[in-house]
C-alpha cells in the first residue's frame, strides 16, 4: 500500500519544512548535483511533483523557461509558492499523484525523493504518465534516499532497478553515492532512437 496522505500531513502538522530541506548542506550539495546532471542548459517546460517547501524548485525556475510545481499537502504548496514568488514563470499547485497528473508535455520532469512512497500499481500508473508525458528526447531525473526507511517501500538502488526496464527511456546518467541514488534518463524518438548527448550536441563527439 502507498504511504498514506495522513503521513505527510501530519509531518508538516509538526514543522513547516519536516525534512529541514533549507537547513542541510546535503540537501544543498544533493540539488547542486541534481541540476549539474541536466543535459540541457535550459528547458521550455519542466513539472516537478512533491516539490514539498519549494528549495528545488526555486534552483530550477532558473534553468525553466516554464516550470510546474506541485505537492499533495497544502501548506507545503504555500511554502513553495511563497519561496518563488518573485519568479513569474514558476507555477505551484496542490494535486494528488498519480491521479492528477497535469495536462500537456514537458520536457523536464523530476522525481526527487518520491517514488518510494507508492505501492507497485501507483508506481507503474506514475511512470507511464511520466513517460507518456515526456516529449522525445526529453529529461527524466530522479533522486532517492538510499537508506532504508520505515515510510518507503524501497530504495534509491531498488528504484534504479525498476526504472532500468520502463519502456521508451534509455539512461544517459547514473550517479551513486552512499547516501543517494541520482539517475537521468532520455526520452526515445518514435523510431526508437536515443537522443545525443551533450558532447554530441556541441560537436565534441
Amino acid at each position: 500500500m502507498s504511504t498514506p496522505a495522513s503521513y505527510f500531513e501530519a509531518m508538516y502538522r509538526h514543522s513547516p519544512d519536516p525534512w529541514h530541506l533549507a537547513e542541510r548542506w546535503y540537501e544543498h550539495r544533493k540539488y547542486e548535483l541534481t541540476l549539474a546532471a541536466l543535459a540541457q542548459p535550459r528547458y521550455r517546460r519542466a513539472f516537478e511533483p512533491a516539490c514539498s517547501v519549494g528549495e528545488l524548485t526555486l534552483r530550477l525556475a532558473g534553468r525553466c523557461d516554464a516550470l510546474l510545481a506541485c505537492d499533495r499537502v497544502a501548506t507545503a504548496v504555500a511554502t513553495a509558492a511563497q519561496r518563488v514568488a518573485g519568479h513569474s514563470h514558476v507555477t505551484v499547485e496542490h494535486r494528488v499523484l498519480p491521479e492528477q497528473w497535469p495536462a500537456g508535455t514537458f520536457d523536464l520532469i523530476v522525481l526527487s525523493e518520491l517514488l518510494y512512497y507508492f505501492d507497485t500499481a501507483a508506481l507503474d500508473l506514475l511512470l507511464h504518465r511520466s513517460v507518456a508525458a515526456l516529449e522525445p528526447g526529453g529529461t527524466l531525473v530522479t533522486v532517492h534516499w538510499n537508506h532504508p526507511a520505515q515510510e518507503h517501500l524501497t530504495t534509491g538502488t531498488g528504484l534504479a532497478s525498476v526504472l532500468t526496464h520502463v519502456p521508451g527511456l534509455t539512461l544517459t546518467a547514473d550517479h551513486r553515492e552512499d547516501d543517494f541514488v541520482l539517475q537521468t534518463f532520455s526520452r526515445l524518438g518514435p523510431d526508437g532512437s536515443r537522443p545525443p548527448s551533450p558532447a554530441e550536441r556541441e560537436g565534441l563527439a
